[in-house]
């Protein structure tokens, strides 16, 4: 096969050849020979070198030209593209060592809890045997536990717990509540999925009560009788809402509010808009689940229940209004971030996924990291098939249950990639006649297993998906000569690279493989975008580049928003930080700190509501981006100004009262929404990036 040029420089080829020289010496060293060489050496190709031949000897794993290739690129702070079954695992290796050689700790973010585990303990002898100590962090485990996890050279979890316990490191009242060590190294994997899908969505940290269920149960009566066109309308792609004068009026009447657009009815307002959304433009059992009486978020790029996640709390409780669940506690704001400004903390950070090549430009934009396609270890032979289109939905899926009969008479094993929990649950009632695994659960581990066996043959397993991503398929007995693994998508999403993943479970290490997509014209992504230009309508590739340069839009012009706060943040924590660990009295300091969380969590809910009337002022001939910064700023200042005299004044309530300043009740975590200024805020950065001629926008 053809290599990339970086690859086929003579610089990288010549390097790869003196690691193999090296190894081939080292490999004659016994093993504390071995680790002190590792420990001595200043040169990078040493390291690699001395990892692959402690890798060889422990888990018994030669490492291939292309995965040392692929450790010089991580070691160099690069996204490194390996397709599936390429060994990614085993390649990081030698720059994660690299890294921890240094004893400040390498964070190595995986996707799922399973995965840390799994590759801790998988990876844990090469690392052992080089004098580096390893750990993990589970959602389970307790403070001194992740305290412990932490202080090891490597530390594997997922991305999410490392910001969650960067949060409640931010509301410590003693030092030694406090898990983390400062920042120094991460190595990504899935790096596409932590960068770049759920890069904006905030990790959240609340607690306390707010009540918005009374609004909740107002207005939700009211908008079950809603007609679209009648009382709301929706935009050309049926995402952003605004009130028609007949919903205004029922509205008003009912509740006796009056002008329902009067700052004081902004809530309410809110409350009326987040029903409207949750009753037409969110599905049961594709955007969410009902699951043991509460609301379960699915994940779009995913595909699967996605664990601890929420939508903005008036929305989630909208949804739970609409449903008639319980109502779930959403709290008060304590701290937030997201996990693009959670990456930018580390000094060092590379990553690897099995696709990075189409979204090269947003890596170099977003975070100034340069991608590295790295070649499979053997030809890729799966035969990759042009999509096929259908008029309809029903003519579509009644098709793909033909396809997976024809090809599990013959013994193919099947995996379909579907786009939502409904449509997987759909295609397996068609199915009844054909044994099958349907996988839609967030069982990680259960789930992992399924999809390792999802090459034997004669096995159909329903995916939604990215379901069992980071766990290899390897053909059973006799598969190769069927054509290996069939892949059948569903559907068309709106990033490429999650019908590349999909593509990529088949065809593994030279296997043979097939793939097809079975489309609609009443899909979601050609109802949305490809209907109403016909050059479109069987184009769904040139609609992805579309919709990929529009989201990078919208979320290069998201981080101007959200940039003022996350100084803000680093300037309160500065603050908090020298007062919790200063030597000041007991009472005193944790009075100041349990004072400086209050203050910003007043104003973490001040800017929410600021940014969920911000679209007000675009209608107002003012800058929307202006007004928000300047506004947001002066808040600050108004926060930090008022510091002092209220924490003399809570001080003084406290000594006089006998109040424990430490005693302030429950925390939780969870993740919400990568829109922070809900579904109607795109409308404005529609507007306003047609202002500045940006691409994607008319």
């Amino acid at each position: 096969m053809k290599l990339p040029a970086w690859l086929t420089r003579a610089p990288v080829t010549q390097e790869v050849a003196r690691i193999n020289r090296f190894r081939a010496d080292f490999a004659k060293l016994d093993d504390a020979r071995l680790r002190a060489r590792f420990q001595e050496s200043g040169d990078l190709l040493e390291v690699i070198a001395v990892v692959a031949a402690v890798a060889a000897r422990v888990i018994q794993l030669e490492m291939f030209d292309v995965q040392l290739a692929g450790a010089l690129s991580l070691a160099r702070g690069r996204i490194v593209e390996m397709q599936t079954g390429e060994g990614k695992t085993l390649a990081a290796t030698p720059a994660v060592a690299w890294q921890a050689r240094s004893g400040e700790g390498v964070h190595v973010m995986t996707v799922n809890d399973y995965l840390a585990r799994r590759d801790a303990r998988w990876m844990g002898g090469i690392y052992s045997s080089l004098g580096l100590t390893v750990g993990s962090v589970q959602q389970t485990m307790r403070a001194p536990e992740r305290r412990a996890a932490y202080a090891c050279d490597i530390t594997y979890a997922t991305a999410n717990e490392i910001g969650f316990d960067f949060l409640r490191d931010q509301i410590a009242l003693r030092p030694e509540d406090q898990v983390h060590r400062p920042f120094h190294a991460a190595v990504i994997d899935e790096a596409d999925s932590i960068l770049i899908d759920e890069a904006r969505i905030p990790l959240v940290l609340a607690g306390g009560v707010v009540d918005e269920e009374v609004l909740a149960r107002q207005v939700d009566p009211l908008v079950r009788r809603f007609h679209r066109g009648t009382h709301f309308t929706l935009d050309e792609h049926g995402r952003n809402i605004a009130l028609a004068d007949e919903g205004v009026r029922v509205v008003e009447a009912a509740l006796g509010c009056g002008n329902i657009f009067a700052e004081p009815n902004l809530a309410l307002y809110s409350a009326v808009h987040n029903a409207i959304h949750a009753h037409f433009l969110l599905r049961r059992d594709v955007d969410y689940v009902v699951k043991n009486s509460a609301i379960e978020s699915v994940d779009q790029f995913k595909g699967r229940i996605a664990q601890d996640r929420r939508w903005p709390a008036g929305l989630h409780t909208a949804i739970e209004a609409k449903e008639n669940v319980p109502f779930r506690r959403q709290g008060r704001v304590l701290g937030s971030i997201a996990l693009q400004n959670l990456v930018a903390m580390y000094p060092q950070v590379c990553g690897m996924t099995g696709t990075a090549a189409t979204q090269a430009a947003e890596f170099r934009q977003c975070y100034g990291l340069e991608v590295d396609v790295i070649p499979t270890n053997r030809p890729v032979i799966r035969e990759d098939e042009p999509d096929v289109v259908f008029p309809t939905k029903a003519a579509k899926e009644e098709a793909v249950a033909e396809v997976i009969r024809a090809a599990h008479s013959s013994g193919q094993p099947v995996l379909v990639g579907t786009a939502s929990v409904e449509e997987s649950e759909r295609l397996s009632r068609a199915l009844v006649d054909i044994p099958h695994a349907v996988l839609n659960a967030r069982n990680e581990e259960e789930e992992a297993e399924i999809v390792a066996r999802a090459g034997e043959r004669g096995a159909v397993t329903i995916s939604t998906n990215m379901a069992g991503r980071g766990v290899d398929i390897k053909l059973g007995d006799g598969v190769a000569v069927l054509g290996g693994l069939f892949v059948i998508g569903t559907n068309r999403h709106e990033s490429r690279r999650i019908d590349h993943q999909l593509r990529g479970r088949a065809g593994r290490q030279g296997d043979p493989g097939r793939s097809r997509f079975l489309i609609s014209l009443e899909d979601d992504l050609l109802v949305s975008y490809g209907i109403e230009d016909a050059k479109y309508r069987h184009d769904a590739e040139s609609i992805q580049r579309l919709i990929e340069g529009q989201n990078l839009d919208i979320r290069t012009f998201l981080v101007k928003y959200e940039s003022i706060i996350e100084g803000q943040r680093n300037r309160i924590q500065e603050r908090r930080q020298a007062v919790l660990t200063s030597d000041l009295p007991e009472r005193e300091r944790l009075v100041s700190l349990t004072t400086i969380d209050d203050l910003w969590a007043d104003h973490l809910a001040a800017v929410s509501e600021l940014r969920s009337g911000v679209q007000w002022l675009s209608y107002g001939g003012r800058d929307p981006l202006h007004e928000y910064l300047t506004r947001v700023d002066t808040m600050f200042r108004e926060l930090e100004d008022s510091l002092e005299g209220e924490t003399a004044a809570r001080l003084k309530e406290a000594e006089e009262r006998g109040l424990d300043p430490a005693e302030r009740g429950a925390t939780w975590t969870y993740l919400t929404t990568d829109r922070p200024f809900g579904e109607g805020g795109e409308r404005i950065f529609r507007g306003i990036m047609r202002k500045f001629g940006l691409k994607g926008y008319s």
